[in-house]
């Protein structure tokens, strides 16, 4: 794989942190910089993560890791999803989705990484055979998911506002939840 179809592959796994790095921002209204470098953290880690993990067991667990991945990626997203549509009908004092949450920012990591696990099934199926095959792709992967994540929390949170007058954040954050669950879901079902 050259290093150009890496770069592609990293922004394309990036891209669901920065969505959801968007409506996080918008929620937050305001730059929390240990919150956003957490959280961008922590969609990089787990952007990188998940392809290393899908890499190391590949020879052990692939066909069962592939036949369920998108599922648990759909539910967990799913999940959260219905949770956030429901809390932004809610008053505004009983709403429970915080983006500052810890557990919040790794649910949604673990989240929008699951597919990446089939990226490191398919990296072992390429020839990636060492730590230090794997290395280059990894940063690159686990970097641009940090930018993407920082830029959209920033984009959301300096857009955010005109935003939220118009429609609840938490609302459009649940429909983006599930339709990225959806588009998983569906990529993996009719290979997409």
């Amino acid at each position: 794989m050259s290093l150009f179809e890496i770069i592609v592959m990293a922004i394309a796994l990036a891209m669901d942190c920065f969505t959801i790095s968007i409506v996080s921002g918008v929620i937050l209204k305001k730059r929390l910089w240990s919150t956003i470098l957490r959280m961008s953290f922590l969609f990089g880690l787990f952007q990188a993560g998940m392809p290393f993990i899908g890499w190391l067991c590949t020879s052990y667990f692939a066909h069962y890791i592939e036949a369920y991945d998108h599922w648990i990626a759909f539910s967990l997203l799913a999940f959260l999803g219905i949770k956030m549509i429901r809390e932004s009908f809610s008053e505004e004092e009983e709403h429970h989705f915080n983006p500052r949450n810890l557990g919040t920012q790794i649910a949604l990591a673990v989240a929008t990484s699951i597919d990446a696990l089939a990226v490191g099934i398919s990296f072992a199926c390429m020839g990636y055979r060492t730590l230090g095959d794997m290395l280059l792709p990894l940063v690159i992967i686990g970097v641009a998911s940090f930018v993407f994540s920082v830029i959209g929390n920033l984009l959301g949170i300096r857009f955010g506002a005109s935003i939220s007058r118009r429609l609840k954040p938490e609302l459009l954050g649940g429909v983006i939840l599930i339709l990225i669950g959806v588009k998983i879901l569906l990529s993996h079902l009719f290979e997409i």
